[in-house]
């Protein structure tokens, strides 16, 4: 009986379910494919590819994710990894945009999400204050009812790091700015990690929960000290609706 041909049989399945197995795990990185960012393995006819290009210009503040309709769920689990607080993440998937590319009346509801949020985004950092700076990345997706939904990655690491430079200056006010380089320093020599452990995704259906649940989630792990009171006041009334 000839083995080494099961033997060779059994490797070439190892190597094929090893291969699935990589592409799996890759699927949720974003890559770069005709100068945009995608999730999955989207696909846009021509005249979407153009409506989508417009888009992107048309609300060029925003950093864009075109999500294939298969990784929906996967992209905003690792949302942390796709951007910056400087912008606003919008994930929006293939499907969206062709329809929207179809039909005028879809599209335009669409659009005033995306409008609203322009102004919402920019309001609720101001009302974070400080608290703002431990949010990894803002982001937002447009679901298929109509509405958005929102998200926020707050690093761990980022609120520690501005705990332990307050704790410093209350002990000496004087000292406040050396501890604020030491900090600095600290971070440079890789002191503070910015692993998945240390960050938490918070999700809301509008931007008052979402500021309220930073917020909520900062005061819970360092307790009032991470906030001044003034700071606590601030965006209490502001209306967050379009």
């Amino acid at each position: 009986m000839n083995t080494n041909g099961i033997g060779n049989t059994y490797a070439a399945q190892a190597v094929a379910q090893s291969a699935a197995a990589a592409q799996v795990k890759d699927s949720t990185k974003v890559t770069m494919n005709r100068g945009q960012k995608e999730i999955g393995e989207p696909k846009l006819s021509k005249k979407a590819q153009k409506y989508y290009d417009q888009l992107k210009k048309k609300f060029s503040n925003m950093d864009f994710i075109l999500v294939s309709a298969d990784m929906k769920e996967e992209a905003e689990a690792n949302a942390g990894k796709y951007g910056s607080n400087k912008s606003l993440i919008v994930l929006i998937d293939d499907e969206k945009i062709e329809k929207m590319a179809e039909d005028a009346q879809y599209r335009e509801k669409y659009e005033k999400v995306l409008r609203g949020a322009t102004t919402q985004f920019a309001q609720m950092k101001q009302d974070l204050g400080s608290n703002a700076d431990n949010v990894k990345a803002f982001g937002m997706k447009v679901n298929d009812n109509g509405t958005a939904s929102y998200f926020a990655v707050i690093d761990k690491s980022l609120a520690t790091q501005k705990k332990r430079i307050e704790e410093k200056a209350e002990k000496n006010r004087e000292d406040k700015k050396k501890a604020q380089q030491q900090e600095r320093k600290d971070k440079l020599d890789g002191k503070y990690s910015d692993s998945a452990k240390d960050e938490v995704t918070v999700t809301a259906s509008s931007w008052d929960e979402l500021l309220k649940k930073i917020n909520d989630t900062i005061g819970e792990w360092y307790g009032n000290s991470v906030r001044t009171q003034e700071e606590s006041w601030v965006g209490q009334q502001f209306d967050y609706t379009i």
